[in-house]
């Protein structure tokens, strides 16, 4: 019995398989890094650059571009994929707003990307400080396009509502994997939720004739095949999602879920021919796409005013 358990005890756990070739990432410019860096830390922010071990992070940060998160650096929810810390966060820090309204000047972005930790412990999920940070970013970049990255707020349409008064002009809100997955992937979440919450963004722009936009992402390589992902397209487009992302799941640390499988870049490219064909304004879909990159570039590269005009329901 010992000798069998010393022998168990000395078993190796298996060797990740290697990444592919394709996902070799751009080092960029160390001087802009170390510039949103140093810029970052000054004004106590976050960014979900860090957080989240995004592998676009030199790349961006070469750019001197950067996604800002609000609500501190722990989230409330256990999603199996996100690296950042799960627990009880602590108090809002009242400046943030401010904060990031004087990161998006100092940076002279011309498209700011926010998004958050989940903050199921307040009663408005952080709506109330989500509005304030987009008036303050209007108030002091008045040129500069604002995108949000929003949690569900628990399906509460007037915590939605309290994000949409502030009139951002990306509404992003991600599906992260198919329905099947929920349970595994996002268990906190209800993927009928996350698609009622586009819906509700959509059918109030679209009532207001306003020009916002309607964006929505996922992972891959969790376990879907490629015609679930497809079915998953179809749903956003039925809620009337515009812009939408699909990049590679790249394990964060050995407590999150493996990868099953890496996708090709051409399986990549297929998905982005379907969901141009389904009639998304823009499709991002590559192994390093990650929900903002190429933010900027994907909404330029969209018409708001076709997007609201041209919105089809596809039920095939």
């Amino acid at each position: 019995m010992s000798r069998e358990l010393r022998v168990i005890s000395n078993t190796k756990p298996p060797a990740r398989a290697p990444k592919p070739e394709w996902l070799k990432i751009r080092l960029g410019n160390p001087t802009n890094q170390n510039h949103v860096l140093k810029l970052i830390e000054g004004l106590n922010l976050h960014t979900v650059c860090q957080e989240a071990r995004c592998p676009n992070i030199f790349e961006c940060w070469s750019d001197r571009t950067a996604t800002f998160m609000l609500g501190g650096d722990t989230c409330t929810r256990h999603c199996g994929f996100c690296a950042v810390t799960k627990g009880t966060p602590g108090a809002l820090d009242r400046d943030e707003p401010r904060h990031v309204a004087e990161a998006v000047r100092h940076l002279n972005l011309a498209h700011a990307v926010i998004t958050s930790v989940n903050r199921d412990d307040l009663p408005d999920g952080g709506a109330s400080h989500w509005a304030e940070t987009i008036r303050e970013v209007r108030a002091l970049n008045p040129e500069c396009r604002v995108e949000v990255l929003i949690p569900d707020f628990n399906g509460d349409e007037a915590a939605l509502n309290a994000v949409l008064d502030a009139q951002p002009d990306v509404l992003n809100h991600n599906t992260e994997t198919i329905a099947r997955l929920y349970k595994r992937v996002r268990p906190d979440a209800k993927y009928d939720q996350t698609l009622t919450l586009l819906a509700r963004a959509a059918r109030r722009r679209d009532a207001e004739k306003r020009g916002m936009l309607t964006k929505s992402g996922i992972m891959a390589g969790l376990g879907e095949t490629f015609d679930e992902v497809v079915e998953l397209m179809k749903d956003l487009r039925r809620a009337s999602v515009d812009i939408m992302t699909i990049g590679q799941y790249l394990q964060p640390h050995a407590r999150r879920l493996p990868v099953e499988r890496y996708v090709t870049p051409e399986e990549f490219a297929r998905w982005r021919e379907v969901g141009m064909e389904l009639g998304f304004h823009h499709v991002e879909s590559s192994p390093l796409t990650r929900s903002s990159y190429h933010a900027r570039q994907q909404v330029e590269g969209t018409s708001a005013s076709d997007a609201v005009a041209e919105s089809v329901a596809v039920a095939r």
